[in-house]
């Protein structure tokens, strides 16, 4: 038997019994389809999906416990053989694209009808995306609303330093350790190692000390007693 002549494998994940209990009640008259479990939580969900390993989770969002977005991010990353169908009360920006960018390839809303949900389930489980109207009318809009990327600022720093990294090689210069530095920008110490990383790259010093050298150089050591 073909992929696709096998019934669609859904775990069924919504807070609300009655909602929840109608969409098996619904996809089981749906010709190739197949319930094989239903969660009233994002976690429960997570649990299903790996005792079931289903073709599809038809998911909801706002749930007790763990969000269906949570869930979503967990069985995307932990099963990638099983897609996600967001179906949701919510079509604003927010809610779309934090499902999308957890993994969700399908997101509809609750009026959908069953022919949408079919051919969503589908569609997700040949690896396709599916998404509703009033997905793709928020998904459009909040493109259009998006304001152009800023350019970046001219700091006045020399070989393309950022005005942070000027700051993280001044501190260098005045005999900071990285957690100094950390604390004095309020920066992780992660942080300030990637800063030292992009600064040395952009300088051409290899060290600390050909990093405070630069630092005198171009004027960047900072003043005594700073």
């Amino acid at each position: 038997m073909n992929e696709s002549d096998a019934p669609i494998r859904v775990v069924v994940a919504d807070d609300q019994t009655v909602v929840r209990e109608g969409l098996v009640l619904l996809l089981g008259l749906l010709p190739g389809t197949e319930v094989v479990a239903s969660a009233a939580d994002g976690a429960e969900a997570v649990r299903l999906v790996a005792e079931h390993a289903p073709d599809v989770v038809l998911m909801d969002l706002r749930m007790p416990r763990m969000d269906g977005v949570e869930a979503t991010r967990l069985i995307t990353g932990n099963h990638p053989a099983t897609g996600v169908v967001v179906l949701t009360t919510y079509s604003d920006d927010t809610s779309v694209i934090e499902a999308l960018r957890a993994g969700a390839r399908g997101y509809l809303t609750k009026d959908a009808d069953a022919q949408e949900i079919a051919r969503a389930l589908a569609d997700v489980r040949a690896g396709a995306t599916s998404l509703g109207r009033a997905a793709q009318e928020r998904l459009v809009a909040a493109a259009v609303a998006a304001e152009p990327p800023a350019r970046p600022r001219e700091t006045g720093l020399p070989d393309g330093l950022t005005a942070r990294e000027g700051e993280v090689l001044a501190l260098i210069a005045d005999g900071r350790s990285n957690a100094e530095i950390a604390r004095r920008l309020t920066i992780g110490e992660s942080t300030v190692k990637t800063h030292i990383n992009n600064l040395f790259a952009k300088t051409g010093v290899r060290d600390r000390a050909q990093a405070v050298r630069y630092a005198f150089r171009h004027g960047l050591a900072a003043a005594p007693g700073d």
